[in-house]
């Protein structure tokens, strides 16, 4: 199965668009894995031409929050609907089976015992400043953070976050109920066709 792990960075925060509209935040980067061929890309906008064939070809994207967030601030540069493509958000996955609402790095601490290499909004400084390598290297741990996380899912079947009192605690995930059902056929997600 080719899984592609994605995220994305932004160029704008929200309190400069006026409202918590993600369209309208602008992307500054896309960072995948390909498990196909294992290895980590990074896409700027001028690159996109390259990302989407990516895209359109996995049987399975997976991401944190990238229904409600990276799928949203992607739209306005893809010609066709993200939305169609087979995908698993761990976001929503454990939010589910957890009944709490986790941080990417806080889950990422009490699983794996790692952590992100910065916070979110240094992400949009890096693009404003020019750090351009900077801002590759924050998004691709989170692909990294993104791929190891469900890779010890997949592995063990569950999850570790740490409560209120810092106490951790563990929680059975079914990986499976959440994968797509269906494989796509070729070409079946080109262009959102």
């Amino acid at each position: 199965m080719n899984e592609v792990f994605l995220d994305l960075e932004t160029k704008k925060w929200f309190d400069e668009v006026g409202k918590r509209d993600p369209t309208k935040l602008g992307v500054s980067f896309v960072g995948t894995y390909i498990r196909e061929t294992d290895e980590f890309l990074g896409f700027f906008e001028k690159d996109f031409g390259k990302l989407w064939p990516i895209l359109e070809e996995a049987d399975l994207l997976v991401g944190y929050n990238i229904k409600k967030f990276d799928y949203p601030v992607l739209a306005p540069y893809y010609p066709g609907d993200l939305n169609r493509f087979p995908t698993l958000d761990l976001f929503e996955l454990i939010k589910e089976e957890a009944d709490i609402r986790l941080k990417l790095n806080d889950l990422a601490q009490a699983t794996l015992g790692l952590k992100k290499n910065g916070r979110g909004e240094e992400a949009v400084w890096f693009y404003k400043e020019g750090k351009l390598d900077k801002l590759a290297e924050y998004c691709l741990w989170d692909v990294r953070l993104t791929r190891n996380l469900y890779d010890y899912i997949k592995d063990f079947g569950k999850i570790v976050y740490f409560d209120l009192k810092g106490g951790k605690k563990e929680v059975e995930i079914d990986l499976g109920k959440w994968l797509p059902k269906k494989q796509k056929s070729p070409n079946q997600m080109r262009l959102g066709v």
